[in-house]
């Protein structure tokens, strides 16, 4: 568990490391906009855009945009849907209920 948590911070680290030493100008996308980008881009089946958003940060900033966008969503269904998140991860794979 420690582990994953030090992963995921080094991560966030790394990705606003990226961003402060790319000289970022104003008007730039950050990596939770590309991420939105991206995800909403591939559930459309828009090649084009989703490579657009790959391109304005690094891929394990996108990386962890997509993941933290998913943890995002499954949390807000289950709220929604009255289920656990691990419930509601599940159904969306189209697992059986554990």
């Amino acid at each position: 568990m420690f582990g994953r948590l030090r992963r995921s911070w080094a991560e966030r680290v790394s990705a606003r490391r990226t961003e402060r030493d790319t000289g970022r100008e104003k008007g730039a996308h950050n990596l939770f906009e590309a991420a939105a980008v991206y995800v909403s881009a591939s559930a459309e089946d828009d090649r084009e855009r989703m490579d657009e958003a790959a391109e304005w940060v690094s891929p394990e900033a996108l990386s962890f945009g997509v993941s933290e966008l998913a943890c995002r969503a499954v949390i807000a269904l289950a709220r929604e849907r009255g289920q656990s998140p691990q419930a509601v991860a599940r159904a969306l794979l189209g697992l059986p209920a554990a």
